[in-house]
């Protein structure tokens, strides 16, 4: 999107599934490292809306990037790394590369594909003010050619075993709110109630999951949506700057029938193996008790933005002087520093038997 807090929790869960359709734990030395495809929005973004010449939704400026390795933008919509990026550290696996930012017979793809757009929907009209990005049909498209040129690479069998052990992990929706139907102006939220949206948005993504499925995919994780109502560009419309409950409301309407959605497609499709990842609980306590987790201010961003209009960190925007007090960079996206505490606590969770902890900020 241009939001949230939920990315990177997929990666953890894939490797965590990755670890148990091995047969064998999580860290074992002799299983090979994983192969992951990734589709979403800016909060798994790694520079695939650079290469969109009149795309609205960049961060290729400063002060993006500022706390990232060269101390330049990437096009990473934080000041650092993703959850992701942290994870894959943990892990010794590289992010996967931007798909735009490949040739297109480049090797690399053979390890793993970026698909994330900053701005990106489950509906394609999620976002339309951004000018260009990449819907979730788009990356799913782009998918597709990527398996055409895998298969000229390496063959029929080979690429359907490739794709099939594959872990693709998938953060969508968040626009779909955030930048659509939140949004007076846009006709998604005049024409529909939240009950019609969010079966337009369930019925659309089921399409969407089963198209991934026929294109070879099997080990997929969805990571629900994280509390909306409490990102800096929703809470500056509360007269007292409070968490909007409605909105958080709805998100958890979405998250439970994205899972549901998730278990139905198990029982229908063979040897599918989708799961759900329900970040909630997480992101809300870290926005909730900041400083439980050594940090001072989560109702407001580092950059100081401005949430009426755009609420990206513009290059003439004041920038905090210690990055390590905020939960959230700009008015939709969490710091470095909150994508580590985060990244570790998953971390913990999930591989039990590592006591390493997660990098630090940088």
């Amino acid at each position: 999107m241009i939001m949230g807090v939920n990315p990177g929790v997929a990666l953890a869960l894939v490797l965590l599934i990755f670890g148990v359709f091995l047969g064998g734990g999580i860290m074992a030395a002799a299983a090979p490292k994983p192969i992951t495809f990734v589709f979403g929005d800016s909060l798994t973004e790694v520079g695939n809306n650079n290469f969109l010449q009149y795309s609205l939704a960049k961060s290729n400026f400063p002060w993006y990037g500022i706390d990232y390795t060269g101390g330049k933008a990437t096009g990473r919509f934080t000041n650092g790394r993703t959850i992701g990026d942290i994870i894959s550290e943990k892990l010794g696996i590289a992010p996967p590369p931007a798909y735009l930012s490949l040739s297109p017979y480049d090797d690399a793809i053979l390890k793993g594909v970026n698909y994330a757009s900053g701005g990106a929907g489950i509906l394609n009209d999620t976002g339309l003010y951004f000018v260009q990005r990449l819907s979730f049909d788009d990356q799913i498209r782009n998918f597709a050619k990527t398996k055409s040129t895998i298969k000229a690479k390496i063959g029929e069998n080979a690429t359907s075993a490739l794709l099939s052990e594959a872990i693709y992990f998938i953060g969508m929706g968040s626009n779909d709110y955030v930048n659509n139907f939140l949004q007076p102006f846009l006709a998604d939220g005049q024409k529909y109630t939240h009950e019609e949206f969010v079966e337009l948005l369930v019925t659309t993504l089921e399409q969407q999951l089963v198209e991934l499925y026929q294109l070879g995919a099997r080990k997929m994780v969805f990571h629900g949506l994280g509390p909306l109502g409490c990102i800096p560009s929703q809470r500056v419309k509360s007269k007292t700057g409070e968490c909007l409950k409605q909105v958080n409301r709805w998100v958890m309407i979405f998250n439970s029938k994205v899972e549901k959605l998730t278990a139905k497609l198990n029982r229908w499709l063979p040897n599918a193996q989708l799961m759900f990842a329900d970040t909630y609980p997480a992101v809300y306590d870290l926005i909730s008790n900041p400083t439980a987790y050594g940090f001072k201010i989560s109702n407001t961003s580092c950059c100081n933005v401005d949430t009426s209009v755009g609420g990206l960190c513009l290059p003439n925007s004041k920038v905090c002087k210690n990055r390590k007090d905020y939960v959230f960079w700009d008015a939709f996206h969490p710091s470095d520093a909150a994508n580590v505490v985060l990244a570790n606590k998953l971390f913990q969770t999930i591989f039990a038997t590592s006591t390493a902890p997660a990098p630090s900020p940088n």
